[in-house]
């Protein structure tokens, strides 16, 4: 979306002109993906559907927006700006499933929440040293608010989908298929009723590798989607994100190691800060079900004695 390819008529600044049909060609072989492995699994394709398609359909709506505003911010916004906003998921994802299904989350999560923001936020802009930075604009902001809320309630919706119809009862493959078939119906009369159809075959037929380039990040959403719903249905959409977070910490890692970039120390500061948070998430729930195991443990022996 940010590359300049050679200009065309529909689109004279050389850059992709249509951030929906990025989109639609995701979802395209996300549905090819689940219905394979939906009949692999299953037999048939519509065999064993606890949860009826119009279930799907909040998440699917939610989806595209989520993305089609993703790809769309790109143009608008600055580095820096989209990291503090997507650094901000987790507390997205936190407030939406209290709208959405009255979950509380205690104090202290609401702390760790911020905090890994934090963090994440100032690792990211520290590793950061773009050649050429997009100009913020208000237009990508509302793109970037559209990103967060539609994404947050993705995520959320999948697992109240997974608890009204029982987690056993719908797998990742159905959820895919479920959400990506509902998606390719918007996405497919937004691309007509936008016109924007012309405008990429005419891109494409100027700039044929863009279509190589289209492809492989297709295969890469359809591929990460199996992941993101199995997580989603095991997890919940809160580990989901910070799941999220950490691989993205860690794929910066890995580039500076494999491009011999400096990690700073702002960018070391933040990276201690958010592992030192999970750390201490992970301690805090190793011990919670520590306490809890002498009351489950000495309840037979109560039992026991009464029956004496």
């Amino acid at each position: 979306m940010t590359t300049h390819f050679e200009p065309t008529e529909g689109a004279p600044d050389g850059r992709f002109p249509s951030p929906a049909f990025c989109v639609f060609s995701n979802r395209f072989l996300a549905v090819i993906v689940a219905i394979i492995a939906v009949r692999i699994k299953h037999g048939a394709v519509l065999a064993n559907n606890t949860a009826p398609l119009h279930s799907f359909t909040p998440a699917a709506i939610s989806n595209t927006i989520s993305s089609w505003s993703n790809y769309a911010a790109l143009r608008y916004v600055s580095f820096p700006v989209q990291t503090i906003f997507k650094s901000s998921k987790i507390i997205a994802v936190m407030m939406m499933g209290k709208f959405l299904k009255g979950t509380t989350y205690p104090y202290t999560q609401h702390v760790e929440a911020f905090l890994i923001t934090c963090g994440v936020a100032l690792f990211s802009l520290a590793m950061k040293s773009p050649k050429e930075e997009t100009e913020t604009q208000l237009t990508g902001l509302i793109f970037l608010l559209l990103y967060i809320s539609f994404d947050s309630f993705t995520s959320q919706w999948q697992d109240k989908v997974y608890t009204q119809y029982g987690r056993a009862n719908v797998d990742p493959y159905q959820m895919m298929l479920g959400i990506n078939s509902s998606a390719i119906v918007f996405t497919t009369a937004g691309l007509i009723f936008s016109g924007d159809f012309p405008l990429v075959w005419e891109f494409l037929l100027v700039n044929p590798v863009v279509l190589k380039y289209n492809i492989i990040t297709a295969i890469t959403s359809a591929s990460g989607q199996l992941c993101i719903f199995y997580t989603i249905r095991e997890f919940g959409p809160v580990i989901f994100t910070l799941i999220m977070i950490i691989r993205q910490m860690l794929s910066i890692c890995i580039s500076a190691a494999y491009f011999h970039h400096d990690i700073t120390i702002k960018a070391f500061f933040g990276m201690t800060m958010v592992f030192g948070v999970l750390f201490y998430q992970a301690r805090r729930k190793y011990y919670a079900k520590l306490n809890k195991q002498p009351a489950t443990q000495s309840a037979p022996v109560l039992s026991a004695a009464g029956s004496k």
